[in-house]
């Protein structure tokens, strides 16, 4: 949805500077910056986020029973959406409670429940995955990871490919950068050169 990704850029959810890239955690340098976290402040854009993924939800897993939103940043969306939905809702810890029976989710989560799991980012899909291992481990049935944006990384496509498991996402990279040279936020040259890092983030270069 092409709208959803206006609304990033609108809100500065989603920041592009391939002058000056940023530098993520794992030390890659990127001309983007996602913070989804944002959308949350802003009512009609979380509202048009939980429809929007409630929607393809239904298209894609009409037999959802349960959703499942990951610490921190899906827990809201994940909520919301399991309210459009009326489903029940658990979420997923990063790592199991230090302290009592030392969980890692939170909620009711029936043996075999078929789930969804709620992510706002997709990059790699290593840390969603690692949800999805959680939820499958206390006996669910994870049919598959929704999220708001996804970067189109080939490393998500293998890291999902080799966990069998199917995604989605309400916005991407090439839908934002699209809707950024509409809006005028970046030149077409610009646009090639972030096209360029989304298919190689370890080498890319805006000089390149």
């Amino acid at each position: 949805m092409k709208e959803i990704a206006k609304d990033l850029l609108e809100i500065q959810a989603v920041k592009l500077s391939p002058n000056e890239p940023f530098t993520w955690a794992s030390g890659i340098k990127s001309p983007i910056y996602c913070d989804n976290r944002l959308t949350i402040s802003y009512p009609k854009i979380r509202t048009a986020i939980a429809k929007g993924i409630a929607e393809l939800i239904r298209e894609n897993y009409p037999e959802v029973e349960v959703i499942a939103g990951t610490a921190t940043a899906g827990i809201p969306h994940a909520a919301w959406i399991a309210a459009e939905l009326d489903l029940p809702l658990v979420y997923v810890r990063s790592k199991p409670k230090d302290h009592g029976r030392s969980k890692q989710i939170e909620g009711v989560l029936q043996p075999g429940a078929k789930t969804v799991v709620i992510d706002d980012l997709l990059s790699t899909g290593g840390s969603v995955l690692k949800a999805v291992q959680a939820a499958q481990h206390e006996g669910a049935d994870v049919l598959g990871v929704g999220a708001i944006f996804s970067y189109q990384l080939q490393a998500i496509v293998d890291n999902f490919k080799q966990a069998e498991l199917s995604y989605f996402t309400l916005t991407n990279y090439s839908e934002l950068l699209e809707a950024a040279v509409e809006a005028n936020y970046i030149s077409t040259a610009e646009r090639a050169v972030l096209e360029k890092w989304r298919h190689d983030p370890e080498n890319w270069s805006a000089k390149d």
